[in-house]
Protein backbone atom coordinates (compact mmCIF):
# COMPACT_ATOMS: atom_id res chain seq x y z
CA UNK A 1 0.00 0.00 0.00
CA UNK A 2 1.43 3.31 -0.74
CA UNK A 3 1.57 6.21 1.55
CA UNK A 4 -0.07 9.63 0.23
CA UNK A 5 1.73 12.62 1.70
CA UNK A 6 0.05 16.36 2.11
CA UNK A 7 1.52 19.14 -0.11
CA UNK A 8 1.62 21.01 3.04
CA UNK A 9 3.79 17.95 4.38
CA UNK A 10 5.74 17.79 1.16
CA UNK A 11 6.60 21.57 1.85
CA UNK A 12 7.90 21.72 4.94
CA UNK A 13 10.10 18.44 4.38
CA UNK A 14 11.56 20.65 1.02
CA UNK A 15 12.11 23.34 3.48
CA UNK A 16 14.17 21.36 6.38
CA UNK A 17 16.21 19.69 3.00
CA UNK A 18 17.13 23.40 1.41
CA UNK A 19 18.26 24.41 5.51
CA UNK A 20 20.53 21.86 4.65
CA UNK A 21 20.75 21.24 8.55
CA UNK A 22 20.29 17.66 8.41
CA UNK A 23 21.08 15.54 5.60
CA UNK A 24 18.45 13.58 3.92
CA UNK A 25 18.80 10.55 5.05
CA UNK A 26 18.86 11.77 9.09
CA UNK A 27 15.46 13.93 7.38
CA UNK A 28 14.45 10.54 5.80
CA UNK A 29 14.30 8.75 8.92
CA UNK A 30 12.57 11.13 10.97
CA UNK A 31 9.72 11.84 8.56
CA UNK A 32 9.42 8.50 7.73
CA UNK A 33 9.73 8.84 4.04
CA UNK A 34 12.75 7.05 1.51
CA UNK A 35 15.51 9.44 0.67
CA UNK A 36 14.84 8.67 -2.90
CA UNK A 37 11.57 10.56 -2.43
CA UNK A 38 12.84 13.32 -1.00
CA UNK A 39 15.05 13.93 -3.56
CA UNK A 40 12.04 13.43 -6.09
CA UNK A 41 10.21 16.49 -3.80
CA UNK A 42 13.19 18.00 -4.04
CA UNK A 43 13.96 18.35 -8.02
CA UNK A 44 9.74 19.30 -7.80
CA UNK A 45 9.98 21.74 -5.83
CA UNK A 46 13.45 23.44 -7.23
CA UNK A 47 11.37 23.13 -10.84
CA UNK A 48 8.42 24.92 -9.76
CA UNK A 49 9.99 27.97 -7.97
CA UNK A 50 10.14 30.01 -10.74
CA UNK A 51 6.92 29.85 -11.45
CA UNK A 52 5.95 31.11 -7.90
CA UNK A 53 7.39 34.26 -9.14
CA UNK A 54 5.96 34.46 -12.64
CA UNK A 55 2.47 34.16 -11.67
CA UNK A 56 2.48 37.82 -10.67
CA UNK A 57 2.79 38.96 -14.38
CA UNK A 58 0.23 36.26 -15.35
CA UNK A 59 -2.19 37.32 -13.61
CA UNK A 60 -1.91 40.95 -14.05
CA UNK A 61 -2.15 40.06 -17.88
CA UNK A 62 -4.61 37.19 -17.47
CA UNK A 63 -7.18 40.44 -15.37
CA UNK A 64 -6.38 42.95 -18.34
CA UNK A 65 -7.85 39.82 -20.96
CA UNK A 66 -10.18 39.46 -18.77
CA UNK A 67 -11.56 43.26 -18.67
CA UNK A 68 -11.15 43.54 -22.47
CA UNK A 69 -13.63 40.27 -23.05
CA UNK A 70 -15.75 41.45 -20.87
CA UNK A 71 -16.14 44.93 -22.88
CA UNK A 72 -16.33 42.90 -25.69
CA UNK A 73 -19.46 40.89 -25.00
CA UNK A 74 -21.28 44.05 -23.02
CA UNK A 75 -20.89 45.91 -26.47
CA UNK A 76 -22.00 42.78 -28.04
CA UNK A 77 -25.17 42.62 -25.73
CA UNK A 78 -25.78 46.96 -26.54
CA UNK A 79 -25.92 46.08 -30.61
CA UNK A 80 -28.11 42.61 -30.02
CA UNK A 81 -30.51 44.52 -27.99
CA UNK A 82 -30.57 47.72 -30.49
CA UNK A 83 -31.33 45.08 -33.48
CA UNK A 84 -33.97 43.42 -31.49
CA UNK A 85 -35.98 46.82 -30.39
CA UNK A 86 -35.37 47.56 -34.13
CA UNK A 87 -37.20 44.02 -35.21
CA UNK A 88 -39.87 44.51 -32.64
CA UNK A 89 -40.50 47.88 -33.87
CA UNK A 90 -40.48 47.04 -37.71
CA UNK A 91 -42.96 43.62 -36.87
CA UNK A 92 -45.22 45.79 -34.80
CA UNK A 93 -44.30 43.68 -31.85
Amino acid sequence: MQKTYTATFKAQVVLELLKEEKTQVQLASEYGVHPNQLREWKTQALKALPAAFEKRDSLEAMRAAHEQQLQDLYAEIGRLTTQVTWLKKKLGL
